[in-house]
């Protein structure tokens, strides 16, 4: 895919991993949709980005777990420039539950995580189905090694990542040879997801702790991860039902 004028949906654009690739696909001049649920002054923040850096974007909001505003997300992008060439599944939610509290996480917690990590990328995908196999597009699906190792933030949050990851698997199969689709696994992100849970210090106490854990000892940036959807998604044309690990090697245990 040449990602020169390519129109690229991005969910959970504003923050984080999603806003990395907003702003790396900008650069290269694709035209990008921000799509945020709450973070609207970020998204917004975001699309400036992205215009400066030379591309294009516009910001939409919408809630995964609502069909209509996938279907929403998918049409205004058509509207706007005529076609769609690739979707990031980056939305996602977590609760944080140590995974020996049973009663730490109700039913609740795991309908919440499933509608937003699985049936929203799920979702999103269907409503751009048909126009991804007219521009033979690709799709990304963020997901985490939450969803190999079974370790993570909780069992709720695992679950949910373990079926984004065969669902990834699964809708591969089903759209070849139009749609590519494929996941990255990440391990620990630099982000506001993990720093936001403690103080500065104990956040700072904790990355030196996982850089010490993970054989190339170190945690990954955003852009970090953004390199690699960027190239399932553009570059990567014979790679199809992927869950792509990027984390500093964590999958394989702590280094001797």
């Amino acid at each position: 895919m040449d990602l020169k004028e390519a129109v690229i949906i991005i969910t959970g654009g504003g923050t984080g991993v999603g806003s990395a690739c907003a702003q790396a696909l900008a650069k290269c001049g694709a035209r990008v949709v921000i799509s945020y649920n709450k973070s609207q002054e970020a998204a917004l923040d975001v699309e400036k980005k992205c215009k400066d850096a030379g591309g294009d974007a516009i910001t939409i909001q919408g809630d995964v777990v609502l069909d209509g505003d996938c279907k929403n997300i998918a049409t205004e992008a058509i509207e706007r420039w005529g076609k769609i060439d690739g979707l990031i599944n980056n939305a996602g939610i977590t609760k944080f539950a140590a995974p020996n509290d049973l009663d730490a996480l109700s039913s609740q917690d795991f309908m919440d995580l499933y509608s937003t990590n699985v049936v929203g990328s799920y979702q999103m995908l269907r409503a751009c189905a048909e126009y991804l196999k007219s521009s033979k597009g690709s799709v990304v699906n963020v997901s985490s090694i939450a969803g190999i190792k079974a370790i993570g933030s909780s069992t709720a949050y695992i679950a949910s990542k373990a079926a984004l990851n065969a669902i990834t698997v699964a809708l591969a199969r089903a759209l070849a040879p139009e749609i590519r689709v494929n996941a990255v696994c990440p391990g620990l992100v630099d982000t506001d997801w993990h720093s936001k849970r403690f103080s500065q210090e104990e956040y700072k106490l904790f990355l030196q702790k996982y850089e010490k854990t993970v054989p190339l000892r170190a945690a990954a940036k955003p852009e970090d991860i953004a390199e690699t959807i960027i190239w399932l998604l553009s570059s990567a044309r014979l790679i199809t039902g992927e869950t792509i690990l990027v984390d500093a090697g964590l999958h394989l245990g702590k280094p001797m």
